[in-house]
């Protein structure tokens, strides 16, 4: 498919996921203000957590678009400490999911990590914003750090949930893609978010799998271990 073709399309495809919550909102609206002394205060009540839901659901789907456009920005690689940027990250979700409950087990002695800093906390955002919305009620999400060979640092996030099959592991990250189940019909999600995830982690040369079997669920990201020397022979090479 052409660019111009693929632009098409997910113009075409982000305009429909747009319509929907859109008309939802006008529809619920436009009942209310054209019969509001028939309608009870129970009904009213429903109709209006309808509308901040559309509306949360349109602001995060405006939220995810932006991010899309953005895995075209540079990217600016620093080498950061891949736990401490995971444990700012966790501070933000955990407000978000307050119900969640995030375990962490990381590898202290880690080396540091080669990414775009704000970049890096964009995928581990997704990744545990997903594990939340997916994850079965009063189960952990657990997230690990650890070498995974002298290249690369592995980072895991691991939730109990509905399982992902075979079929569908590569679909998961195409645009606008969200599996079945009676779990995903009751979350609100734009089926951009590991789209995104993946982009971002190729971009950066890095890697990305998920595995899901016995109703356990894990994604695994490897990212570069931060190496001057690699780092100044990549600048030389580029100079020439």
């Amino acid at each position: 498919m052409s660019n111009d073709n693929m632009q098409k399309d997910f113009i075409s495809t982000v305009s429909h996921e747009l319509r929907t919550p859109l008309t939802s909102i006008r529809g619920f609206a436009q009942t209310m203000l054209t019969s509001w002394d028939m309608i009870d205060d129970a009904s009213k009540k429903q109709f209006l957590k309808v509308i901040e839901e559309q509306s949360n659901r349109l602001i995060k789907l405006v939220e995810n678009i932006l991010a899309v456009s953005k895995t075209e920005d540079n990217f600016i690689f620093k080498n950061i400490d891949a736990n401490n940027s995971i444990k700012n990250v966790i501070s933000i979700i955990s407000q978000q999911y307050p119900q969640k409950r995030i375990i962490t087990e990381f590898n202290n002695n880690l080396p540091n990590i080669s990414v775009d800093s704000d970049k890096f906390q964009q995928i581990i955002i997704n990744l545990l914003e997903n594990a939340c919305k997916y994850s079965n009620p009063n189960t952990p999400i657990i997230i690990k750090t650890d070498f995974a060979n002298s290249e690369y640092v592995s980072i895991k996030v691991i939730n109990e949930g509905p399982e992902i099959k075979e079929e569908d592991k590569t679909k998961i990250f195409e645009k606008f893609s969200r599996l079945d189940s009676p779990l995903t019909r009751q979350t609100q999600g734009s089926g951009l978010g590991l789209y995104i995830t993946k982009t971002l982690v190729e971009k950066m040369s890095g890697k990305i799998n998920v595995k899901s079997e016995k109703g356990i669920t894990e994604f695994e990201v490897l990212m570069s271990i931060y190496d001057i020397e690699n780092q100044a022979r990549s600048k030389c090479s580029q100079k020439h």
